[in-house]
């Protein structure tokens, strides 16, 4: 007897019915609809039946957090961001952590007297977008330990020490709010995640299963500060602590972003006098020793590289230890170094939802090389393996999201952005499911059943799509069947 059946499915891009079988956690056989099976047998009603798709980069503890944050998305200029935070003080909230700022294309730039003018003694903690920038008024930069930043925007490293803190609010407060988020990517139909988040992840992870969290499979990163303490415990990356929590990679970050104006590049960015080509925050001659060590103790690097010349730095990092890993964003590339990519072994985990926030930065700062920007089509064409992501909460944790952008670069009315670069809903489904192109016998039962057909559904409906069920080894994690 088996444990489950999908009955009356279809594959992508098929009108033949199918029974889907599953016993113990397992695809067990893929019979014609209607076959004598015994089992629970869940009318699919011809639904669609999808590989359960992952988000290859997200940070969660910060975007379980995010609905709680005040949204500085709309923001067109700092004054503006500074009247939304006097709004939001007006309203009555006593401290301000807000989100989502994108000051690249501001005509003012982020300041402290600004923010304190509209904030007073209220401390303000605003993160940009791309989580490379954090914005303080004076409040906040004396709790935070700059009370004599004359600005008050902190990038790299000092951003990410002040974002760290906004994470502690109690395990059992972020742990809740970390089970809201895993049902809602459930319901999304996200079976697993890679969480880089900067926290020591382990224990996290482990205490959240404790109390009973079962809707995704988790592999979680492991980061510089904590990497002699990893080695110590004996982890390496694949290894299963439990069920459903994994040891993920090792994640370094080489460089900043496009909006921070951080990301290393050989070009210098327009009109912009201090670190004018970008910052390389761990140079080549300190990343080589520390892929070396995390390599030699099992652990997979994941190297994060967004302007072409960490990119390059990355894969040359690669090439010379003769060891495989990932790249996280791959944002920007030299054409010769694409197809190093493939000849490496190198994954590229790239955030397609990026090139749509980013087209208009990357057009004034990186004017004329744009076409090298989110090469997506280039990567898949040489063969390279692609992981598609979010990097929540920069964008949604929504895999839909992800590869509509991936396949139409583009939203809402706007022309597409180098749709030379798009890719197949073929690609963009594989790229988000592990390299699972459809459901097979041998699988683990990790399925998605989705109510319009992904390869033919109109973009718009594509990013929209809506899911019936997912299931997580054959037990259901959401479903509005």
């Amino acid at each position: 007897m088996s444990d489950l059946v999908l009955a009356g499915v279809r594959r992508p891009g098929e009108e033949t019915l199918l029974d889907v079988v599953v016993d113990a956690g397992v695809v067990t056989a893929i019979l014609p609809a209607g076959s004598d099976v015994s089992g629970e047998r869940i009318p699919a009603d011809g639904r669609v039946i999808v590989p359960g798709l992952w988000d290859e980069h997200v940070h969660f503890s910060q975007w379980a957090q995010a609905n709680g944050r005040v949204d500085l998305s709309a923001a067109s200029s700092a004054a503006e961001a500074a009247a939304i935070v006097g709004d939001a003080i007006a309203r009555g909230r006593r401290e301000i952590i807000g989100a989502g700022f994108r000051d690249g294309l501001w005509p003012d730039a982020p300041d402290r007297p600004v923010l304190d003018a509209a904030s007073g003694e209220v401390p303000v903690v605003l993160v940009s977008a791309d989580l490379h920038c954090v914005w303080l008024n004076s409040a906040a930069l004396r709790r935070h330990g700059f009370a004599e930043h004359p600005t008050g925007l902190l990038t790299e490293e000092d951003s990410f020490r002040v974002v760290r803190t906004l994470e502690d609010i109690g395990d059992e407060a972020l742990d809740a709010l970390i089970d809201d988020a895993g049902r809602a990517a459930a319901a999304r139909g996200v079976v697993g995640i890679v969480d880089l988040e900067m926290r020591w992840n382990r224990d996290d992870w482990l205490r959240r299963r404790r109390g009973g969290f079962d809707a995704l499979r988790v592999e979680f990163g492991i980061y510089t500060q904590h990497l002699d303490r990893a080695i110590a415990d004996g982890m390496r990356t694949g290894d299963a602590l439990d069920e459903l929590v994994t040891v993920g990679p090792y994640k370094v970050i080489t460089d900043g972003s496009l909006n921070t104006r951080t990301a290393w590049c050989f070009d210098s960015y327009v009109g912009q006098d201090v670190d004018p080509y970008g910052l390389s925050t761990v140079p080549p001659e300190r990343l080589l020793p520390l892929v070396r060590l995390a390599t030699e103790n099992g652990l997979v690097p994941a190297v994060h590289a967004i302007g072409d010349r960490a990119n390059a730095a990355a894969l040359d990092a690669f090439a010379e230890l003769g060891v495989g890993g990932r790249i996280e964003h791959a944002q920007l590339l030299r054409r010769e170094d694409v197809a190093r990519f493939a000849d490496l072994g190198i994954t590229a985990s790239v955030q397609p939802e990026h090139a749509l926030d980013d087209r208009d930065v990357a057009e004034l700062y990186w004017s004329g090389r744009t076409d090298r920007a989110f090469m997506l089509a280039s990567l898949v064409d040489i063969g390279a393996t692609l992981a598609l992501g979010s990097d929540a909460p920069v964008a949604p944790l929504d895999p839909w999201v992800t590869i509509a952008a991936a396949v139409g670069r583009t939203r809402g009315d706007r022309e597409p952005w180098h749709p030379e670069q798009s890719i197949t809903r073929e690609a963009a489904l594989a790229a988000s499911s592990r390299g699972r192109r459809s459901v097979s016998v041998g699988d683990a039962a990790d399925l998605v059943l989705v109510d319009a057909d992904p390869l033919t559904v109109p973009l718009a409906e594509l990013r929209e799509m809506p899911v019936a069920a997912t299931f997580l080894g054959g037990r259901a994690t959401y479903s509005a069947l």
